[in-house]
């Protein structure tokens, strides 16, 4: 896997970018400096890893918008050793940005294809994630609860089995709304069946779909 001097210079301008677009959390910043987001591309879109826009991947997914991903991170507030869960793992990309932060990540897809890519690009990269196949609506309680829930498909309504596997203080972000435009949504949990909401601006995401597909 090679991360050379173009690429890296790519990333600089595109962080630069995101500062101009309102992005202020500096270790959010440096997670995306860090992450060589081409590496999670075809090398035929190499020209494309660095536009701050979504791309099309396999199984009819996309790798999300470095400024979707800067403002979901950044809503988590990620300090070192969270416990950061997952819903959608797509590429990697925003798995590795969350690992990079320094936090333990636990994430689920429900594309076989995309579940062994992704496994197989982040361990390349020296990523320690916790990997699982299957359909993210359930959660993985038995690895709660968590810091933080992270819900990187459009969803027309938070599941209560997910909100509750968040830690008192604990915060999940999720886009929400139909399919062709959502609400980022920060739901932080601050009592035993108390929730609080607030909205982030809106955002374009593929559906969030139950079951999974061994499309291998």
């Amino acid at each position: 896997m090679i991360d050379d001097f173009e690429a890296r210079g790519k990333r600089k301008k595109l962080v630069a970018e995101l500062r101009k677009k309102g992005i202020t959390d500096e270790e959010v910043l440096r997670a995306i400096d860090a992450v060589p987001r081409h590496l999670f591309m075809d090398p035929a879109f190499l020209i494309h890893a660095y536009v701050d826009k979504a791309f099309p991947i396999s199984s009819g997914q996309t790798i999300s918008q470095p400024y979707t991903v800067a403002v979901q991170s950044s809503l988590l507030k990620v300090k070192k050793r969270d416990k950061i869960l997952e819903i959608g793992t797509g590429s990697g990309y925003q798995a590795a940005v969350l690992a990079e932060l320094g936090a333990k990540v636990y994430t689920i897809e429900r594309f076989r294809e995309l579940y062994l890519k992704a496994q197989h690009t982040l361990s390349g990269l020296g990523y320690s994630v916790d990997f699982f196949y299957g359909d993210g609506h359930a959660g993985k309680p038995q690895y709660g609860p968590f810091d933080g829930i992270i819900i990187t498909a459009a969803i027309k309504e938070i599941p209560e089995t997910l909100l509750h596997q968040l830690k008192t203080g604990g915060k999940l972000v999720a886009p929400v709304g139909g399919s062709d435009l959502q609400v980022m949504t920060l739901v932080v949990r601050d009592g035993e069946d108390s929730f609080k909401y607030s909205d982030h601006g809106s955002f374009v995401f593929v559906p969030m779909l139950k079951g999974t597909v061994n499309d291998n």
